[in-house]
């Protein structure tokens, strides 16, 4: 998304912010190119999103969680930890509910004021999804998938994989970090904005605090979904021994640390995210992990971002690394669908095939570990998707 990519190689692994350009993403290689994009015709209708491919209708519905056990990083003076997590599920039947929003109002203003003047925050917020609010879950035991957006970005800007996941028949728990976005709403009309940008950009702080509190953030997401006493109606529907997590950027990098820190979780995704930790002596204990990446030089091997050589090596179990030719490093969310409504900037991989590809992979991998599903997709290259490259060193 225009404003919203990487910096040069001189200053990703450094972690720049520049939040003097008034940009802040992802911890390397998230952070942004400084520049403005020059002002363009203001679309009237809200973009949509692509419909779902899957079977199912989908539902909907908003949890917000706060963990008092932990002090905030950000913001020790906070009432604990605070988290809101969007549930996309199966639906027994179409209709019913209301359309899901797609952000609130206010969210949707401070993202777009990162964008620049020709995004309108009020069309932005009204983006058409394709869920339906608190309408009952189709009957069944269904894997769970937690996702973890970009650093700076909220959980709604992987709405788009979230339903096609859900129409799929998984079911999908979207989280937003506390002070670690543009901003997010809480019940009650309060917003948080990104204590966090402020703190890596300008007081040195190391990316890895991001990683190490998503993790602990998703162990409590994922007490209060399959533990005792769930703060969902319907969790009686997830199968606690099927736990997949993928990420967008540190969201992805999180999704290794989470992995590493908790049992519970049996496959992981990192879409195109640095990591910022080690994986242990003992890697993820034999579990699956894809790398899902551009075609570039940040994430082909030997490349910019060394973290994936790395943790290419240490990771012991299935194992894919695949680069997608003509993605940027927001293809892997709905910053393609965002950037084709309002007229910004597009990489060379069209809008509904970066989203169409990141679906394909994503479900594969988790059709293939978490269901035991046969998905040839993720053998090796295929006349289908000849933009898919295997980097399998």
């Amino acid at each position: 998304m225009t404003r919203l990519t990487r910096a040069a190689a001189a200053t990703v692994l450094a972690c720049s912010l520049a939040l003097t350009a008034g940009v802040a993403t992802a911890a390397a290689p998230d952070t942004p190119v400084p520049g403005a994009s020059a002002a363009v015709a203001q679309p009237a209708r809200p973009a949509v999103l692509p419909a779902p491919t899957g079977p199912h209708p989908v539902g909907s519905t908003v949890l917000p969680l706060v963990d008092r056990s932990r002090t905030d990083p950000w913001v020790p003076t906070a009432d604990g930890r605070a988290l809101m997590v969007t549930l996309h599920y199966p639906a027994a039947r179409s209709g019913g509910g209301s359309p899901a929003p797609y952000a609130t109002r206010e969210e949707a203003r401070l993202l777009a004021e990162q964008l620049g003047p020709g995004v309108s925050g009020d069309v932005l917020a009204r983006t058409r999804t394709h869920s339906r609010t608190d309408v009952r879950p189709a009957p069944g035991h269904r894997p769970l998938v937690l996702l973890s957006p970009g650093f700076s970005v909220s959980r709604w800007t992987l709405t788009a994989l979230a339903e096609d996941l859900a129409s799929r028949g998984y079911v999908v728990a979207s989280v937003d970090h506390a002070y670690e976005s543009f901003g997010i709403s809480l019940p009650g009309g309060r917003t948080l904005t990104c204590v966090a940008c402020k703190a890596l950009d300008e007081e040195g702080v190391h990316g890895s605090v991001v990683t190490s509190t998503r993790a602990a953030d998703m162990r409590y997401v994922l007490d209060r979904l399959v533990g005792p006493r769930s703060v969902w109606r319907y969790a009686d529907v997830i199968d606690a021994r099927r736990i997949g997590m993928a990420g967008h950027s540190i969201g992805g990098a999180s999704a290794a640390t989470a992995m590493a820190a908790d049992r519970r979780i049996d496959a992981g995704i990192n879409m195109d995210g640095a990591f910022w930790e080690e994986l242990p002596a003992e890697g993820l204990r034999g579990r699956p992990f894809m790398m899902l990446g551009t075609h570039d030089e940040m994430h082909l091997p030997g490349g910019i971002d060394t973290s994936w050589d790395r943790t290419w090596t240490a990771l012991d179990g299935w194992k894919r690394w695949i680069t997608l030719a003509g993605s940027d490093h927001f293809s892997f969310s709905d910053g393609p669908v965002i950037s084709r409504h309002f007229g910004l900037p597009e990489p060379e991989l069209p809008a509904d095939r970066a989203v169409a590809l990141t679906r394909t992979y994503v479900s594969a991998f988790f059709d293939r570990h978490l269901r035991g599903l046969p998905r040839p997709v993720l053998n090796g290259p295929t006349a289908a998707n000849p933009e898919a490259h295997f980097q399998n060193p």
